[in-house]
């Protein structure tokens, strides 16, 4: 990647000069000028996606790059953010990378260019070299939902080892034992810690989890009917699919009524991620819920602590099982049928993430 020292060489400048046109300043000759927009032009440079981020003026805006807006529960996410932001006197701009590690970079890239004083990011894969540049250069960030291993940036998540363990012992209690999981991308965090969590549920009560009952999904809900379709195939179907996020519960549950089969009675699912939707699916779905507005708050307020100079810190909220009915539970067992008033923000035991103080 092309640096500002390799423009002001080519154009046969000073790295002043370069600066003085990139930020538009009155004392530079167009001559001057032009030379240097046709050597930024033919290097490709991209001026200050990181650079910027060490400025000392401040834009009051905050950018956020979610995973999918289409998922509701970044939507929910999202709105929580901006309505936070808004109280603190910060404006948002928001970027969806659909789950694509490419338009992630590019997202971030571009808000850095817009000058934003911080950012917030649920990461699409387990490594960024821009966010990690970003990160080095001094840029104000957290992660929320998701993080990136290993970067020394505050993470604002919830746990959801301990929910999950409770729908286990749920499903076990109903009498279920053969259990499988529609698990999201394996170089998220998310993805790969729900599905550690289940299996370690599962190994308390000296139930298998066979590589035949994990299928591989990519938080979308085409990826949730593709794997059904799979269990659905096996000679020994589960009894229950645990779909690691919502959209791919709902293909799930497509898969499972384009068989002709019913919910719970043929087969039971659960979900991780609760959705308003849920309560409207005749079962109505068992699932785990986040509390995703508290989570959306705790993080915009630690990305400011981090603009305004005050010590950020990592938050883990506890994420808690909503029992419904599509897991075989009788009318009297449920005890979710809305989705309840949100959660208060408490620390976790389980999984928190390394606190810090960058």
């Amino acid at each position: 990647m092309a640096s500002i020292k390799n423009v002001a060489a080519a154009a046969g400048v000073s790295v002043a000069t370069v600066s003085r046109v990139l930020n538009d300043h009155p004392s530079v000759s167009p001559a001057a000028r032009a030379t240097v927009l046709a050597a930024v032009e033919t290097l490709g440079y991209r001026p200050n996606a990181v650079a910027r981020s060490l400025r000392t003026d401040q834009t009051r805006t905050l950018g956020l790059v979610i995973s999918d807006v289409l998922n509701p529960y970044f939507t929910e996410l999202a709105r929580s953010v901006e309505e936070e932001a808004r109280a603190l006197g910060y404006s948002v701009i928001i970027g969806n990378a659909d789950e694509r590690p490419e338009l992630q970079d590019h997202h971030v890239r571009t808000l850095l260019d817009r000058r934003i004083d911080g950012l917030l990011v649920s990461p699409t894969d387990g490594g960024s070299p821009l966010m990690l540049d970003a990160a080095r250069a001094g840029t104000a960030m957290v992660f929320v939902d998701r993080w990136i291993p290993g970067m020394d940036v505050p993470v604002v998540r919830a746990d959801g080892r301990t929910a999950i363990h409770d729908l286990v012992t749920h499903l076990h209690t109903l009498g279920h034992r053969r259990l499988a999981i529609i698990a999201g991308p394996a170089a998220t965090t998310t993805g790969s810690e729900r599905v550690d969590a289940f299996r370690e549920a599962l190994q308390e009560y000296g139930l298998p989890l066979p590589d035949a009952y994990i299928g591989q999904g990519d938080f979308q809900a085409a990826s949730g009917r593709r794997v059904t379709e799979e269990f659905l195939d096996l000679p020994e179907p589960p009894e229950v699919v645990f779909a690691a996020d919502n959209l791919m519960a709902l293909g799930a549950l497509d898969a499972i009524r384009a068989r002709g089969m019913r919910v719970p009675d043929d087969i039971a699912l659960a979900a991780f991620d609760d959705i308003a939707w849920f309560v409207h699916t005749d079962p109505p779905i068992t699932a785990i819920a986040q509390p995703t507005p508290e989570l959306g708050r705790a993080a915009v307020r630690a990305l400011v602590d981090r603009i305004e100079g005050r010590p950020p810190q990592s938050v883990t909220l506890p994420a808690r099982l909503v029992v419904r009915r599509s897991c075989g539970e009788s009318l009297g067992e449920s005890r979710g049928e809305s989705r309840g008033e949100p959660l208060s923000p408490q620390p976790s035991p389980h999984s928190s993430p390394q606190r810090s103080n960058t």
